[in-house]
């Protein structure tokens, strides 16, 4: 029975290469755990970044099928995703190993640390990347354990999605999707907001509330967000970007010049504020997110003034808002944005760039594509100025059983008849040469897209061919 980070020393990953699953494996290395994995994307002679990158940090890398099992293995890890049918889970039952889940282990990781959880339907990796640049500004050492690369970490020639500092802080995203933000116990929890995504608003209420019993000293709620705010603990831990909100922490005074934002952050205790805060981002919902992270490090004893200067240096993350560069007046930009909120905030965020957006969506899964149809024709048509336009391309289908009763095609259709400037590109590979015409002298091309590994390579090819 595992009941502690103690009672295991050789785990072995099943899904190894995974953003979540890669970044508890280089955690558990860290500390000084034996880690081994394997992954459906690793290949005989072929070359894979993430096995290299991990292979570095000490992580032995398998093909998935079974051979990285032994007797030796005290734990296997398995995403959700992973089914009982699976080569190696057979093979760690037959040898009775214990089998746990992803969110198990990091919740047991959370219980050996001070931990901060990072939840919301939008914002959680890039919060968790700012407050852990403010934590370790201010001398804590954090560790952190997120979703995303951090630009920062990756620079060092790592995944960029883990570190282990001396410090008693981690920092951990806390997702609502599969439901195991519930298992979390954390010191401080956060809540940024709560948007339609994989589930209806009144499980996602639920899900939340639980999470903030489970939350042993502040549990930190946006005011500004009407649904999290029903959720409120307390006013003084709370931040909020409208100032009649009784929140501690607001900010006021938003700015984007650029590609850079800036405003100002006060407590409600008017001797405790700091102005300007000056960040290299795109976009109000960053301003959100960062005033989120200075409470959090202001709640822990970290001054407004060192938040200030920390983010001040924030590199970002990879695939938010990521800036491929300019040619022939169109700038490109890659983003994770992935469901309607995200989306509409991905694209409002550009539009004080250029004159113009373009903005491209590959929607992800059959079932949460038909789950939000209505809501992704909404958000984005509302958002979309009148020389804005919009483009699909059919959506990205993992595998598995599903039925593939929508396109991203009726997505097009319905924004048409609201009038947006909608287009279909069926194949992301016909895109650039069907969207040349519609470029100006002054536009943004936004990328936007989740889930699919390939995504990545295709917005280096976009700007390689643009």
């Amino acid at each position: 029975m595992i009941n502690s980070i103690n009672d295991f020393k050789k785990p072995f990953f099943i899904g190894v290469a995974g953003a979540g699953m890669s970044a508890i494996a280089q955690y558990l290395q860290g500390i000084g755990k034996e880690v081994s994995g394997s992954d459906r994307y690793f290949h005989p002679g072929e070359y894979n970044e993430t096995k290299e990158k991990l292979e570095a940090e000490g992580i032995k890398c398998f093909l998935q099928n079974g051979e990285g099992i032994t007797a030796e293995t005290d734990l296997v890890v398995a995403s959700t995703a992973i089914e009982d049918t699976v080569v190696e889970i057979v093979k760690a039952k037959e040898l009775n190993i214990p089998i746990i889940r992803r969110a198990e282990l990091l919740a047991l990781i959370a219980q050996s640390k001070k931990t901060i959880a990072v939840g919301g339907t939008s914002g959680k990796s890039t919060t968790s990347a700012m407050l852990f640049e403010i934590l370790q500004h201010a001398g804590l050492e954090p560790s952190i354990i997120s979703g995303a690369g951090l630009t920062s970490i990756i620079k060092e020639g790592k995944i960029g999605n883990a570190k282990v500092g001396k410090g008693e802080w981690l920092v951990i995203e806390a997702d609502e999707s599969d439901g195991s933000i519930v298992l979390y116990t954390p010191e401080v929890g956060l809540l940024l907001n709560i948007d339609k995504d994989h589930k209806e608003i009144d499980v996602l209420m639920d899900i939340f509330n639980q999470f903030k019993q489970h939350t042993k000293e502040f549990f930190v709620v946006n005011q500004s967000h009407a649904l999290a705010k029903q959720l409120s603990a307390n006013p003084a831990f709370n931040f909020s970007v409208d100032e009649t909100d009784d929140a501690a922490f607001h900010a006021t005074n938003f700015e984007q010049k650029g590609f850079a934002i800036s405003f100002d952050v006060k407590h409600k205790d008017s001797s405790i504020h700091h102005s300007p805060f000056t960040i290299h981002a795109l976009g109000k919902h960053n301003m959100e997110n960062a005033l989120a992270a200075a409470t959090v490090a202001g709640l822990i004893g970290v001054p407004l003034q060192t938040s200030a200067e920390a983010l001040k240096q924030y590199e970002g993350i990879y695939r938010r808002h990521q800036i491929l560069g300019q040619k022939n007046g169109v700038w490109l930009i890659d983003d994770y944005a992935h469901n309607p909120a995200k989306c509409a905030a991905s694209i409002e965020a550009c539009q004080p760039l250029a004159k113009k957006v373009i903005a491209w969506f590959q929607p992800h899964g059959f079932a949460p594509t038909k789950f939000l149809r209505n809501d992704f024709v909404e958000e984005i048509s509302k958002v979309l100025r009148p020389q804005d336009e919009i483009w699909m391309s059919e959506i990205f289908y993992a595998g598995g059983t599903t039925t593939k009763d929508i396109s991203a095609n009726d997505l097009i259709s319905d924004l048409k008849a609201k009038g947006s400037n909608a287009f279909f590109a069926e194949n992301r590979n016909d895109l650039l040469q069907q969207v040349r015409p519609h470029f100006t002298e002054d536009c943004v091309l936004l990328l936007m897209g989740a889930r699919d590994p390939g995504l990545e390579q295709f917005a280096k090819k976009v700007w390689d061919e643009l």
